[in-house]
């Protein structure tokens, strides 16, 4: 008996953009409104949650610098983290 030794992959294509920093409506970095375009919910939502959890146990400012260095900004192809860790293995 032969096996057939070829596998089918399956791609899930979702209809979200892509997760990036917004230069429209931001305050500081973008992230919260990056975020809030990503996951299809109100700024003011994403932005009472950040606070909440700045509040609550100061989780939201590591979570933000996080995401400002992780995330490209729109318009961008590479985040903050990807340039510096560029720059460094250039020097």
């Amino acid at each position: 008996m032969e096996t057939d030794s070829t596998t089918t992959s399956t791609t899930v294509h979702d209809d979200r953009p892509e997760l990036r920093r917004l230069r429209e409506g931001k305050i500081l970095g973008g992230v919260a409104t990056g975020l809030s375009h990503y996951l299809d919910i109100d700024l003011s939502v994403v932005r009472i949650a950040f606070v909440v959890l700045g509040v609550m146990g100061g989780i939201a400012v590591p979570l933000y610098v996080a995401a400002w260095l992780l995330v490209p900004e729109e318009g961008e192809d590479t985040a903050i983290a990807d340039d510096l860790l560029a720059h460094i293995r250039a020097s």
